[in-house]
């Protein structure tokens, strides 16, 4: 029978499998051992089920045992009687059952271990919260005084983490937040006050003697306090302590408080330097200060980046350079009169912090100059409205006069003077890109950059012929369209409408701006040796327009300027042939140069005094307007029409009317006035093409023009022969109707 089942499979018929197969006694050990070889490795729950209990096969090795080794059998017997023992009763049931969920006999005992966890961590979160609440300490008066006490007479490492803590907590309410995980809080506005007012006066100084840091005898550069030894120790809290103050910086908006920040920031610059990041994050806010804060905060933030520039030039000077040239940019948009002077302060102040290093400089500037010539030659080959308005404008213009003040500033400089030809160059492209009337203003603001640039730099630049081509393409002599009710101030504007051209304020201004611009120019040439030659062309353009000239106000400035132009000429030709060296001697001619400049000249003497009095001027022009603006000046109106049709049907039967004649001169004048008006829209598009913009004053000259022809109807008409009146009337007539008086209302365009 061993043998039968012994045989191969493929030895045996289909019957013989399906009867035999299955249930033979000596495949299932073999089957049997594969399947113990593979549960030692997995396990499964389905098999256990299917054979049997483990202790039921057990209990079969132990019977079988007895037969085949009888000594060992008798030996378990008498050593190991439990072991032979064994009940199986119920085992295989109870493995079977192990693979199925049993229901608890309790709910309570029912919670898993997952949950217990879960339970004990949210229990122990919230015990930490309860603490934590109960830990943080509010801080009171009394706890300042007791840290400026012991900061006064020996701070250390914890006081200085104590007073940090106080004040992360205390900046953290300046937006809103809570103390995170700071021990202490500031719920007091009086305890906020006192705590940032202690931190502002004393931790410096606590600081330093913390730390051990003594000043340096050389105070260009200061000593870093990372080279102290206990620089590490402390490395945390003070990197806390300087996060904070730039946090207080960035919330505050008191100017006073401000300033005070910014002082304590100026001194704690020296810790900035040692931490990068908290250093990045002071410059932001100092940029953000410079730009647009108050007067005194922008000349402490400024005080502070030239501090970290001077200290750390390689890392911290061409980031801040570019920074301050677009912030510089960014607030040149628009200018005004109160504007103005903050821009001249930015440009002074980036002037100066410029001259730390000129081979920076000469890389910005570079590559800032040929952006400008860049826009120019667009606007120049392209013609377009977009293009021209890219350099008429007001942060074209200020870019110019930045780089003019940066070249001058640092003359004596072989590194950017070659910068100053390129500069010249882009400048009088501007001038000639759109030379009109209305672009006088900018003209003007363009040769005074010349003029500071030739001046300081020593160079020769051809301003003269711009300024003098003004007086043959304005005539002075024509009588004003227009009285304006203030004068304009070409300080601040680019750019005159169509209205401002025919005002007399216009041709007034004119002729001040090229008294000064013509003065500033012959100053800054008036110890050169050829200054007569320089003058001369000046000196003929001059008394021609004093020979045209028929208004004395116009030709009196004129003529003071040119006696004392012919005067400084006549001096320098007389001292010119005295000297005993040759044109070609240049050692000798700079020489004779600065001997003269250090004589005085007369123009030199003349405009010293002239300056002083032009700028009081200036000062009662503006305080002038401001006090005009606050007035409120009555103004005459005129009588409407209707009202003048009724008085003429009054004195109808008074005077011998002709109808038709007037009217046939009232509808020529009408003609007359409406084809003028014409005439000048298209002569203003053929001169600024695309770059006219349509004013909203064009319809004023023709008002007038209406109300000056009725006038003229009302005086044609008295003129006729009158009929005798009684004198009751004509003491009537004389008194007439009382003027109507209302507010004076200034328009933007006066």
């Amino acid at each position: 029978m061993a043998a039968k089942q012994k045989r191969k499979l493929e030895d045996l018929s289909v019957d013989e499998f399906l009867l035999t197969g299955f249930e033979s006694d000596e495949e299932t050990p073999k089957q049997n051992g594969l399947k113990k070889k593979t549960d030692q490795n997995s396990p499964s729950p389905k098999k256990d089920q299917k054979s049997k209990g483990k202790a039921s096969q057990h209990k079969e090795q132990l019977s079988r045992l007895k037969s085949k080794d009888p000594e060992f059998f008798k030996f378990l017997q008498d050593n190991d009687q439990a072991l032979l023992n064994f009940d199986d009763t119920d085992s295989s049931d109870d493995e079977d059952e192990r693979g199925y969920h049993k229901l608890p006999s309790k709910l309570e005992e029912a919670s898993s271990g997952d949950e217990e966890d879960d339970d004990d961590e949210y229990a122990a979160k919230s015990s930490k919260k309860a603490k934590k609440g109960a830990d943080t300490i509010k801080v009171t008066d009394k706890m300042i005084d007791d840290w400026k006490a012991a900061m006064k007479k020996e701070p250390t490492a914890h006081l200085f983490r104590e007073v940090t803590q106080a004040f992360k907590a205390a900046v953290a309410t300046t937006k809103g937040e809570e103390g995170g995980e700071c021990r202490y809080k500031v719920a007091d506005s009086s305890v906020f006050n006192a705590l940032v007012l202690f931190c502002i006066k004393d931790i410096h100084g606590a600081l330093q003697r913390m730390l051990n840091l003594k000043p340096d005898k050389d105070q260009k550069k200061s000593v870093l306090p990372s080279s102290s030894p206990r620089w590490q120790k402390n490395q945390m809290d003070i990197k806390m302590y300087l996060s904070g103050v730039v946090q207080l910086l960035s919330s505050l908006t008191e100017a006073t408080v401000i300033c005070a920040v910014l002082k304590h920031t100026n001194q704690l610059v020296p810790y900035y330097l040692c931490l990068p990041k908290q250093c990045r994050h002071l410059i932001k806010q100092l940029m953000k200060q410079w730009s647009t804060g108050e007067e005194t905060s922008r000349v402490l933030a400024f005080l502070a980046l030239n501090k970290i520039c001077r200290q750390k030039q390689e890392t911290y000077l061409n980031p801040i350079l570019k920074q301050m040239y677009i912030s510089y940019v960014q607030n040149c948009k628009f200018t005004s009169p109160n504007v103005l002077p903050m821009i001249n302060f930015m440009q002074r102040t980036l002037t100066e912090m410029y001259a730390l290093d000129t081979q920076v400089t000469y890389q910005q500037a570079f590559i800032y100059i040929r952006q400008l010539a860049i826009h120019l030659r667009n606007a120049m080959t392209m013609k377009k409205k977009e293009t021209y308005q890219s350099v008429y404008n007001w942060q074209y213009i200020h870019c110019l006069f930045l780089w003019c003040r940066v070249l001058s500033t640092l003359h004596p400089s072989e590194v950017l003077q070659p910068l100053i030809y390129p500069l010249c160059q882009v400048i009088i492209g501007t001038i000639k890109l759109v030379p009109t009337a209305r672009y006088y203003p900018l003209r003007m603001h363009c040769c005074r950059a010349l003029t500071l640039l030739s001046g300081s730099t020593n160079t020769f630049v051809p301003v003269l012929p711009f300024l003098l081509e003004i007086f043959q393409q304005v005539d002075f002599n024509k009588k004003p369209g227009r009285i304006s009710k203030k004068p304009i101030n070409f300080a601040v504007i680019l750019k005159l409408n169509k209205v401002n051209l025919i005002e007399k304020a216009y041709k007034d201004g004119m002729i001040d701006q090229l008294y000064d611009l013509i003065l500033d120019y012959f100053h800054t040439q008036a110890s050169s040796i050829g200054f007569p030659e320089l003058a001369l062309p000046t000196i003929i353009q001059l008394k021609a327009f004093l020979k045209e000239c028929k208004v004395a106000n116009y030709s009196k400035p004129v003529r003071q300027l040119l006696e004392k132009i012919q005067e400084n000429s006549s001096h320098i030709t007389g001292r010119r042939q005295k000297a005993t060296f040759g044109v070609a001697d240049a050692t000798a001619v700079a020489a004779w140069e600065k001997q003269i400049q250090e004589e005085g000249t007369p123009l030199s003497k003349y405009y010293s005094q002239w300056k002083k009095l032009r700028e009081k001027e200036i000062q009662l022009e503006i305080s002038g307007k401001e006090r005009m603006e606050d007035l409120n000046l009555p103004e005459i109106k005129r009588k409407k029409i209707e009202e003048k049709a009724k008085d003429k049907k009054e004195f109808k039967g008074l005077f011998q009317s002709d109808s038709d004649s007037d009217e046939d001169d009232d509808a020529g004048l009408k003609i007359k006035g409406k084809k003028s008006s014409r005439a000048s829209d298209d002569e203003d598009d053929d001169d600024f093409e695309d770059l006219s913009d349509l004013s909203d004053d064009e319809g004023i000259e023709g008002e007038d023009s209406d109300d000056d022809e009725e006038e003229e109807e009302g005086d044609k008409k008295a003129s006729k022969t009158p009929q005798p009146l009684s004198s009751s009337a004509l003491i009537k007539l004389a008194e007439g109707e009382e003027d109507v008086l209302e507010d004076l209302e200034l328009s933007d365009d006066d």
